[in-house]
């Protein structure tokens, strides 16, 4: 199976309270935060009374016009594009996830991984409970539903205390928005305000394509409740670590996103710098594979004193064709989606900066084109260390014995992709970009786990065969 030399995303969840055209600004957040998602999307809303929602599959685009729009009135909203970490691929599984209990309505949207969600589900489908998804989301709903607490706010608070894992999650009832995140704070998630309307969304860039303003993250373990009154703020479970994703800086987050209260462009930049400080080399010039390594390549550009051009040419009109469910799609993903400056690049070193390398194929095939359109000399800088362990927390990646590291060692890995030098940013380094960096999880470069993987579970996908 092809795929680009990349972690595929998580998902993007994005909800208003106090805001008349509701529907139509989470269509625009969504449509900031596609980059996490492009399975499925989704939006419920409602009027204080009723809730409507309208799921399907593809892009926001594709799955929402004027009239659909027109159709979800309310003042509160709720969100979500999917790519599946967990559960199947199809419409079952597509959120936001609307059900009826005691409580009355309730959706919810979510992104990450619930890792002990298939004991939970065990748990409970021995006690009778249906479930109508694989989505480990769906199980965040039977917790609520069966609380024996006597408001929302402590269902809720009951239901997500024995959840492990990473996730970031959102939960609206007829009359309410709520949002949760893991006491880890593995994804983000924040707060931001459209006059007097709050937002919510796992990246501030979905609050500037509205004129929104971003106010804070949601802190790890912290229950936010938005009501007719105003947000209120519950700690439900502390901790005293942080394991925050690397990756969102690495390669996840837009880089005019605020996340983890730092500014992504901010430490792309930076881990470019680094890159360049560590691993340098003679050449003519820097590229980027764009669209996601230009923020490292123009840091490793400043600090090298090697001037930056263009030397691929993205079509941003092709979709991230990598995950196409059509293998005859994927295996032409690289010609479709990249194509070399044959007069920057002929005769010229280049220096080629990327964020990751994953299986590996897809950059032997970048390097092939590049070499086809005549670069005499490759040098391959990775802005992150080689990736060698799976993640269990919300990012789809290849198993341990698929990852290129763990089949070659650094002189092997540029043998085949066929470039005349290939570094990568050290783990010490990449953590000397951040805000505190002892805050940050990274278990795909290090192996050190923050949270358990339960006994059993040897890839990402923690989903069986339902």
């Amino acid at each position: 199976m092809e795929h680009l030399d990349r972690p595929r995303e998580e998902c993007g969840i994005f909800g208003t309270y106090g805001q008349e055209q509701a529907a139509d600004i989470t269509y625009l957040g969504l449509y900031s935060l596609q980059h996490r998602g492009q399975e499925s999307s989704g939006i419920t809303v409602s009027d204080g009374r009723r809730m409507r929602t309208h799921i399907g599959m593809g892009l926001v685009g594709d799955v929402f016009n004027e009239q659909i729009l027109g159709q979800l009135t309310g003042s509160i909203s709720l969100g979500h594009n999917r790519y599946s970490t967990t559960g199947r691929v199809g419409i079952t599984n597509a959120q936001p996830i609307v059900v009826d209990c005691k409580v009355g309505r309730l959706a919810i949207a979510h992104n990450g991984n619930i890792t002990n969600a298939v004991h939970l589900r065990d748990a409970m489908e021995s006690k009778g409970h249906i479930f109508q998804s694989t989505s480990d989301s769906e199980i965040v709903l039977h917790r609520i539903a069966r609380s024996d607490q006597d408001t929302l706010d402590k269902m809720i608070a009951e239901a997500v205390s024995g959840l492990e894992g990473s996730f970031s999650l959102m939960i609206m009832a007829k009359d309410k928005l709520f949002a949760y995140r893991d006491p880890l704070g593995f994804r983000p998630l924040c707060a931001g305000k459209l006059g007097d309307a709050w937002m919510l969304s796992s990246e501030s860039c979905a609050f500037d394509i509205v004129k929104g303003r971003y106010i804070r993250d949601v802190l790890p373990g912290e229950l936010i409740t938005i009501d007719k009154n105003g947000l209120h703020s519950t700690m439900v479970r502390e901790s005293s670590r942080r394991a925050h994703c690397v990756f969102e800086f690495v390669y996840f987050a837009r880089p005019d996103s605020i996340v983890f209260n730092e500014n992504v462009d901010k430490v792309r930049r930076k881990l470019g710098k680094q890159l360049a400080s560590e691993q340098p080399v003679e050449a003519d010039f820097v590229i980027s594979v764009p669209d996601s390594s230009n923020s490292a390549a123009l840091g490793y550009s400043l600090e090298s004193g090697v001037r930056f051009e263009f030397g691929l040419i993205r079509n941003h009109y092709v979709g991230r064709t990598f995950i196409s469910p059509k293998q005859s799609v994927r295996d032409s993903g690289v010609l479709l989606k990249f194509n070399p400056v044959r007069g920057v690049l002929n005769g010229k070193r280049v220096i080629v900066v990327d964020d990751s390398i994953v299986r590996g194929s897809t950059m032997r095939k970048l390097v092939k084109l590049l070499r086809d359109a005549g670069a005499r000399e490759i040098h391959l800088r990775i802005s992150s260390p080689a990736i060698a362990h799976p993640c269990y927390y919300g990012i789809d990646m290849p198993t341990r014995e698929e990852l290129i590291r763990n089949r070659f060692d650094e002189v092997g890995i540029a043998e085949y992709l066929g470039v005349d030098s290939l570094a990568y940013l050290s783990l010490e380094g990449m953590l000397g970009c951040v805000n505190d960096p002892e805050d940050f999880c990274t278990a795909c470069f290090s192996g050190e786990y923050p949270v358990p993987v339960p006994a059993g579970i040897t890839k990402n996908r923690m989903d069986r065969d339902l």
